[in-house]
C-alpha cells in the first residue's frame, strides 16, 4: 500500500489520520509516517485497512467534535433552508438520501 493509497483510504472513509490510527490501534504518527513514505504498513495493517474499506465509512469510530451536537445545528438558518429545499424537491431528497447512506446516524450513537 503506497502513501497515496493510505491518503485515498482516509478520504474514502472520511476520517482523520488520528481516527484511522485509533481504528488500527496505532499512534497518529505511524499513519502520518505511512503517508509521508517514512514508514510502510505491514501486511497485517494493509489487510486491516482493506477490511475497513470494505465496511465503509462507518467502520472508523469518530470522536465528537466540540459543538457537534446535531440539535444545536437547528439554530442555523442554512439548515432550515436545506430542509425547505428537501421538502420541496423530491429529486433533491432522493440524491441526499443516497449520499446520506455513507454517514452514520447520530441518533444511533
Amino acid at each position: 500500500m503506497t502513501p497515496d493509497d493510505v491518503k485515498a483510504l482516509r478520504k474514502e472513509l472520511g476520517c482523520t489520520a488520528k481516527e484511522l490510527a485509533a481504528a488500527l490501534g496505532l499512534d497518529q504518527a505511524t499513519v502520518l509516517g505511512w503517508e509521508r513514505a517514512e514508514l510502510f504498513p505491514t501486511k497485517a495493517y494493509v489487510d486491516r485497512m482493506n477490511e475497513l474499506r470494505a465496511k465503509g465509512s462507518g467502520s472508523v469510530p469518530r470522536k465528537a467534535k466540540a459543538g457537534a451536537d446535531p440539535v444545536k445545528s437547528l439554530a442555523d438558518p442554512q439548515v432550515w433552508e436545506l430542509f425547505r429545499k428537501l421538502a420541496a424537491h423530491k429529486k433533491l431528497r432522493d440524491e441526499v438520501a443516497r449520499l446520506a447512506e455513507k454517514y452514520p446516524d447520530p441518533a444511533s450513537d
